[in-house]
């Protein structure tokens, strides 16, 4: 209980250091919210215009601790401020659409990627030496290398447009309108399914090289010797002495995976004009929409935060020793 009482002192206070920074940044800005959108309008509004744009954004003259108790409280109940690009929709609306069609398409690939890719590690370092040890790290290789949206270029013109085997754009059909329905589900699924492919190719190879040369240098600790001379199983060797052991070091990477999903894989989401976080962040920063902005960089930076503590406490499980003080 300790170890986990702090670890979570530490997550509320590095929640805080985010929403801080979060709140210090804009504020070195030159400029406001409402006086961007008024230069769209290149001078044509009033001043008396300007001064109902900044109570809509919530800008304000206030000494500066006032506005930071206010940011808190904005921040607590949702109302994170306008958007600039699809003003006037509040940026928690635009963050609620466009999240759950990332954590659809980035979460699932990425978990996908991450199991195949130590799996595969697992078994090929436990065979080593075999013709799948021989072929499998070399593929790895080369497709870590690769850029993921250019493989995403790759796939889609192939795939999409020499071949149509698959759509070329967007989450589902124009012809659709989202519900819980087998053709909306289906359709669904099946513009997903390029991209992503992209995403678990091109983030599998590392995951299968880092757990096989962990793999490997597990299999010669003294541990897993004295078990194979006790007769131990082959299937019991592999997972609950070596594979535990050797996913260790894969954890903190794992980690920052998924903690980086909210973020979306930005430039995958842009070449599928995939309604994603990544592609309302991509929009955001074209359109010098700093609300949006600042929503999305608290989101990505509070689930890291919060995936890094669940992963911290599940490796305290795994490894007592992590905890401190000996094994508890």
């Amino acid at each position: 209980m300790r170890f986990i009482g702090q670890r979570l002192g530490f997550l509320v206070l590095s929640l805080w250091a985010a929403a801080t920074i979060n709140f210090v940044l804009p504020r070195l800005m030159p400029g406001n919210p409402a006086v961007l959108m008024i230069g769209r309008f290149k001078g044509q509004l009033s001043a008396r215009a300007l001064h109902a744009l900044e109570l809509q954004f919530g800008v304000t003259h206030q000494p500066l601790w006032n506005q930071y108790l206010i940011y808190l409280g904005n921040l607590i109940h949702g109302r994170w401020g306008l958007s600039l690009t699809y003003y006037p929709v509040p940026v928690s609306k635009i963050i609620a659409q466009s999240l759950p069609w990332t954590l659809g398409l980035v979460g699932v690939a990425t978990i996908i990627s991450v199991i195949l890719g130590l799996a595969l590690g697992v078994y090929i370092a436990w065979h080593r030496g075999g013709k799948w040890d021989a072929v499998l790290p070399i593929m790895a290789t080369f497709t870590a290398a690769i850029p993921y949206f250019w493989l995403g270029l790759i796939l889609l013109f192939v795939l999409g447009y020499l071949w149509h085997w698959f759509p070329l754009a967007h989450a589902y059909s124009s012809s659709l309108s989202p519900s819980f329905t087998w053709t909306f589900i289906s359709n669904m699924l099946y513009h997903a399914l390029l991209p992503a492919m992209t995403i678990v190719v091109s983030s599998m190879g590392g995951w299968l090289l880092g757990m096989r040369n962990n793999m490997i240098q597990t299999l010669g600790e003294d541990y897993v010797l004295f078990g194979e001379a006790r007769g131990l199983s082959e299937r019991r060797l592999m997972v609950h002495y070596a594979a535990r052991n050797a996913i260790l070091p894969s954890m903190t990477g794992f980690a920052m995976a998924i903690g980086f999903v909210v973020g979306g894989a930005l430039l995958t989401e842009v070449v599928f004009s995939y309604p994603g976080v990544g592609y309302q962040l991509l929009a955001a920063v074209q359109n010098e929409d700093y609300p949006l902005m600042q929503g999305i960089f608290l989101i990505i930076a509070f689930s890291v935060l919060v995936t890094n503590f669940l992963v911290e406490i599940l490796y305290g499980k795994l490894d007592p020793r992590t905890r401190g003080g000996g094994i508890q």
